[in-house]
């Protein structure tokens, strides 16, 4: 089909302007479409090293999140200590395999021709069973008349009831161990031949969660006092709502707590300790953190993934700047050499990401792309981006707070959610302590148990001593 065109000269020229205003609206959309079908691709193609999808996802892909400096070879290293299994010089029992006769002559032995030529020993565990021990009140009548009556230990409450060792157990196994309550329960049966209820479990968390609030508190007085507090959120269900986990942490301590929000709101309860906090926090650029007064640093880790994944659709800056971080991190860069090395990219970055440009008759601001808002977020927080170059206390990522917080999204795993509020808040309080013990290489079980059997108003003081 043959355009017509019109035979006078204006009207050629008023064809011409309306095509191209066409033209340019028709470029401006297949720019918009363009645009959407490489964001659409990139979703396609997202994994845990260039995106914020935690490693479980990548199948048997998975990759570090820093290279390696050096690549050893496997087995133990020289110098590592080890924990090989070692023999005791007295064991518990002993059993002598000896020769009985002479397979040459058929002689038998006696004891006195037998002579110890070597020994090995096996490691097991003791019978199962579950030691009861009785306590029994006594009375007594004085000469004068009057009756006095012992008292029971204030642990002992009732006609039959388990010990300290046996709540201590149960909390461990529900909290560190995230079994559910069924399989704690069936653990006991198999063995000790005990059924250790629901309730007693429940009882016993509830417990354990009353009586750690101080621990807990001087947990958060240790961590405001840290130079460098790591800080973390993710979400999880409770009583079929979300919810958010948060955390503040170091390499001695870690503190927990639950809230309905994610932002402000649950960083501003009382629950939180940022807001009180004036040194440095580590985080992952979330900007609710930004409106606290104390000094930030950001996880670049995060960082290094939003740069992959620019990198993986040509972006040629943010190869440069993923280099340029790497260098940082491993040293290679003098420190006087970051500031102008950083300005060079930037000038690169600013070619390849210009401002975006506001399509005709479009309603609002124009959308930024990813690499723009990047480039942007880099030149803002650049103090709180290279902060690890200048002390060497600040870390280089967000992992202390990852790890710490990577607990409870087993637990979502295996149980999927907490069906209540104060089931929530016992375990990231019972978490926090525990955690923090670990760190500081105090046996959790045994302080456990002195939970469970002294009544002491600081369980990190007195494990201790």
């Amino acid at each position: 089909m043959e355009l017509e065109l019109p035979d006078d000269t204006e009207s050629l020229k008023a064809m011409v302007r309306r095509l191209l205003v066409e033209i340019e609206q028709l470029k401006a959309k297949n720019a918009e479409l363009e645009a959407k079908n490489a964001e659409l691709r990139s979703r396609l193609d997202q994994d845990s090293g260039n995106s914020h999808k935690p490693p479980s996802t990548d199948g048997l892909t998975k990759k570090p999140a820093l290279p390696k400096t050096k690549r050893s070879n496997s087995g133990g290293q020289k110098g590592h200590k080890g924990n090989t299994l070692r023999q005791v010089s007295e064991p518990d029992h002993i059993i002598c395999h000896y020769p009985e006769v002479c397979s040459c002559c058929g002689k038998a032995f006696h004891y006195e021709q037998i002579e110890i030529m070597s020994k090995r020993q096996v490691f097991d565990l003791p019978p199962q069973r579950l030691i009861v021990t009785e306590h029994q009140l006594g009375q007594a009548i004085c000469d004068c008349g009057h009756t006095e009556t012992g008292t029971y230990p204030s642990h002992i409450t009732q006609p039959a009831q388990y010990g300290a060792k046996v709540r201590a157990l149960g909390v461990l196994l529900s909290v560190q161990y995230r079994l559910p309550q069924e399989q704690i329960s069936q653990l006991f049966i198999d063995l000790y031949g005990y059924s250790l209820n629901t309730g007693t479990v429940i009882h016993a968390l509830d417990t354990a969660y009353t009586q750690l609030q101080s621990t807990e508190t001087h947990i958060k007085n240790q961590l405001l006092q840290e130079k460098v507090v790591h800080y973390d959120e993710t979400g999880l269900r409770v009583a079929g709502k979300t919810h958010w986990l948060h955390t503040a942490c170091s390499a001695q301590y870690t503190y927990l707590f639950v809230h309905p929000k994610r932002g402000q709101e649950a960083l501003r309860s009382a629950s939180s300790i940022i807001k009180d906090f004036q040194h440095y926090a580590v985080h992952d650029c979330w900007a609710s953190y930004f409106a606290f007064t104390c000094f930030h640093v950001i996880c670049n880790a995060h960082i290094l993934r939003e740069l992959t994944a620019l990198i993986e659709q040509g972006s040629v800056w943010a190869s440069l700047f993923h280099t340029f971080l790497l260098d940082c991190y491993q040293q290679n860069i003098a420190k006087e050499s970051v500031e102008v090395r950083f300005s060079e990219i930037m000038i690169q970055a600013n070619r390849e990401e210009p401002f975006a440009r506001k399509i005709p008759q479009a309603r609002g601001r124009p959308k930024k792309t990813k690499g723009r808002s990047l480039l942007e977020r880099l030149i803002h927080y650049k103090v709180s981006l290279l902060a690890f170059m200048f002390d060497s206390d600040i870390p280089f990522t967000n992992n202390q707070a990852e790890r710490d917080i990577r607990c409870v999204k087993i637990k979502m795993k295996v149980s999927g959610g907490f069906r209540t509020t104060q089931g929530a808040h016992a375990y990231a309080r019972i978490q926090s302590v525990i955690s923090t013990l670990r760190k500081q290489n105090i046996n959790v079980f045994d302080s456990l148990c002195i939970l469970f059997s002294e009544s002491t108003s600081d369980l990190l003081c007195l494990t201790a001593k």
